[in-house]
């Protein structure tokens, strides 16, 4: 029986229909790929640079020559920073480009270099390893290791704030120690808002 013009227009309806749920399946699937293989590559860089940090450090020890702000080049490991309360220990990279961010935490250029005295500015990813830092409070204890030591500081306040506002990485006369990620923590595509955590050294 031949079929009509009415059939043959639903059977194409039901062919198109399956073709583009195997697209949208294969798209899901490697998206989940990607992510899945970006954050394994981040975990084993983490373990890569927490061993590279302490070499430096052992090497500090016998002949007292770290990493200099001078010579220390976007994505080197810098040190590594430590909140005890909310289980947070991760790298500290030199830069805040979008691959050194997707790898540690980021020392933001122009502010006081780790380990040293001055007003230290730290930037991480809201979704990652600053994640969090949504759940911290005043006088919670921040450590900072670095090759030079490891040093202890207290949060002072939190704040939420435009991400024009630089003045929150002014240096200031007294060492103390600054983490920014974006805001809200659970927005959808590009937070409008700065999230920064301020500590003074103890």
């Amino acid at each position: 029986m031949p079929t009509t013009k009415q059939q043959r227009l639903k059977m194409r309806v039901r062919l198109c229909a399956r073709w583009m749920g195997s697209c949208l399946f294969i798209i899901g699937a490697l998206s989940l790929s990607y992510v899945a293989l970006t954050l394994l590559y981040a975990k084993h860089y983490q373990e890569a640079a927490g061993n590279a940090l302490d070499k430096q450090i052992y090497e500090e020890d016998l002949n007292k020559s770290g990493l200099s702000q001078a010579a220390a080049k976007e994505g080197d490991v810098l040190g590594r920073i430590e909140i005890p309360r909310l289980k947070l220990r991760v790298a500290i990279l030199e830069g805040t480009t979008a691959h050194t961010l997707r790898l540690g935490v980021g020392h933001i250029d122009g502010t006081a270099f780790p380990g040293t005295l001055g007003s230290i500015g730290i930037a991480g990813h809201r979704d990652t390893y600053f994640r969090g830092l949504q759940d911290i409070r005043k006088n919670d204890d921040i450590l900072l290791e670095t090759p030079a030591g490891t040093s202890r500081y207290e949060v002072d306040w939190i704040r939420i704030t435009d991400p024009a506002d630089v003045g929150i990485l002014a240096p200031t006369a007294d060492s103390g120690l600054t983490l920014v990620t974006c805001y809200p923590f659970h927005y959808l595509g590009a937070a409008p808002e700065r999230y920064v955590v301020h500590a003074h050294r103890q």
